[in-house]
């Protein structure tokens, strides 16, 4: 005896959705075992102390001859605000821009130790237009200069990768008064400089690199430990991205580099 039609398209529909089922399952199960990546920044931000509730970041504009965009986080206390120790400026490498130190959580978590933390756009990069006038080591000290101007950022602790060197050294070797700390990554440029140039800094440096960068990393440590007051963070497993493949050990340094700087009188 036949089954009515509609029983029958009611079966074939059932039998359909079961494998359609059987097939999502594994992908279901994975998709619920493994965190997001929005999970994983919040996890991130969290190893410091963050609360999301009252933290947010800024955006914004500083305008002139060479515009810029940056980023800064903003947390309010109970009374409103929050007390600061001092500031950093966060510069970055060829391939990122300022929306890099969002993501890996390094605005939230330095600004919940308190120290205001500031990232840029360096011209031609993310939100900011390229600009002709930072073609020269000259240019790049003005564009600097203008931005912690503007940004009312007095003697910050400079953070800088990989390609920012063209900016920070510079600046670095013109205005190290108006510089509390340096942090380069790896950076360009340090085979531009003399011994006799890095031993008249006095600017207290924290050189981090990669211990399987063996290009930029080892050149720039090579170089930059003519710096008289530096201390060396080696990533180990890390390559030339170092503060990406290692995040935590990154800002775990960093977070006792600045702690020495606030309790400890350099000579300048």
């Amino acid at each position: 005896m036949s089954l009515p039609r509609s029983r029958l398209l009611v079966l074939v529909l059932g039998l359909l959705i079961s494998i359609i089922l059987y097939l999502l399952l594994p992908a279901i199960r994975q998709g619920m075992n493994e965190p997001s990546l929005e999970v994983r920044k919040m996890e991130t931000i969290d190893n410091g102390k963050h609360s999301e509730a009252n933290l947010t970041i800024r955006t914004g504009k500083v305008t002139g001859d060479s515009p810029a965009f940056y980023r800064e986080a903003l947390q309010s206390g109970k009374d409103g605000s929050i007390k600061k120790r001092f500031e950093l400026v966060l510069l970055h490498g060829q391939s990122f821009t300022s929306k890099t130190w969002e993501d890996l959580g390094t605005l939230a978590i330095m600004l919940t130790h308190g120290y205001r933390t500031v990232a840029v756009d360096l011209p031609g990069y993310g939100e900011s237009p390229d600009s002709e006038l930072v073609k020269t080591d000259k240019g790049r000290i003005d564009f600097m200069l203008h931005l912690m101007n503007t940004l009312k950022i007095k003697n910050p602790v400079l953070i800088s990768p990989s390609m920012s060197g063209r900016y920070s050294l510079p600046y670095l070797m013109q205005h190290s008064e108006k510089i509390k700390g340096f942090v380069p990554i790896a950076p360009t440029g340090t085979k531009s400089y003399t011994t006799d140039q890095y031993s008249k800094i006095k600017t207290p440096t924290l050189i981090v690199y990669g211990e399987l960068d063996t290009n930029l990393g080892t050149q720039s440590l090579t170089n930059l430990s003519g710096l008289p007051h530096h201390s060396v963070a080696a990533l180990a497993g890390a390559k030339h991205a170092c503060y990406l493949d290692k995040p935590k050990e990154f800002h775990d340094a960093l977070l006792v580099f600045l702690g020495k700087l606030q309790t400890t009188e350099y000579e300048k």
